[in-house]
Order: C-alpha cells, then structure tokens, then sequence
C-alpha cells in the first residue's frame, strides 16, 4: 500500500528516535555503577527493549507503507552517574512523547487510523517510561530539574 510521504517521513523520524533510545538505555545498562545499579540497571534493559518493539513496529509500518525504513539513529546522550543518566532519559521520554502527539495527529489529519492507532498505543508506553523515571528520582530523593 503506497502511503502518505509526510507519514512515512515521520514515521522514520519516529524509528530513528527509538534506536536511539535503544542504544541510550543498553549504553546505560552496560555501564551504570553505583550504590543503586543492582536495582537500576535491570529498568535500563527492559526499557530498551520496549524500545526495541516500538522499533520494530515502526520500521513494520514504514515497511507496509512502501517506504524505506531508516537504520539511522538519533542522538544517544552516555556517560555520567545513575542520576544523570535517568535525567537523559527521562528528557528522551519527554522529547518523544512530545514529538510523536504531533505523528498521532498528522496521521489523524491524513485519515491514517492504522498509523495513528499505533502511535497512541506507543506514546502510552512511553508515559510509562517518564513515570518510572520520575518515580524513581523522587524516591531516592533527588529533585527533579
């Protein structure tokens, strides 16, 4: 089925957004330390490969629509101490949950019901990830920016 270029467009802006969040949450994963890593790390890895299914379903939709999926990554912030890293990626959630209301709603204006179904069920998803990292950061104590 040949889609809409813009959704298509975006869509890819959407997978590239999701590796690099995978990449950000393994990197994180692999190298947290620190007196709360043995509970940290573990959300770090199951977060990325919720990613890693919003991915795929993307790169799925892209597919379907006759476009070609983008293997290209956005910008993964690393590096820093357990806070910093929850804050990095609790500024990613954010920055996507925010981009991909502006995707629910092209594809709303474009008559994609498909494409903006799988968005709203996607951007759930990542309000859970912000709770968790806001959750987190307030029960160990440390403010929020």
């Amino acid at each position: 089925m040949k889609g809409n270029p813009k959704i298509i467009d975006a869509l890819n802006k959407v997978l590239e957004l999701e590796i690099g969040a995978i990449l950000q949450y393994l990197h994180h994963h692999w190298t947290g330390d620190g007196m709360e890593s043995a509970a940290i790390l573990p959300l770090f890895e199951k977060t990325s490969m919720d990613e890693m299914k919003h991915a795929e379903r993307v790169a799925e939709r892209i597919n379907f629509l006759e476009g070609d999926p983008s293997l290209k990554p956005a910008p993964a912030k690393k590096g820093g101490d357990l806070r910093k890293m929850m804050l990095d990626d609790l500024e990613g959630e954010y920055g996507a949950i925010e981009y991909y209301k502006t995707v629910i709603k092209l594809a709303d204006e474009a008559g994609d019901s498909t494409t903006r179904l799988m968005m709203e069920e996607i951007v759930a998803q990542e309000e859970e990830h912000a709770d968790l990292w806001e959750t987190i950061l307030q029960k160990t104590g440390k403010k929020l920016p």
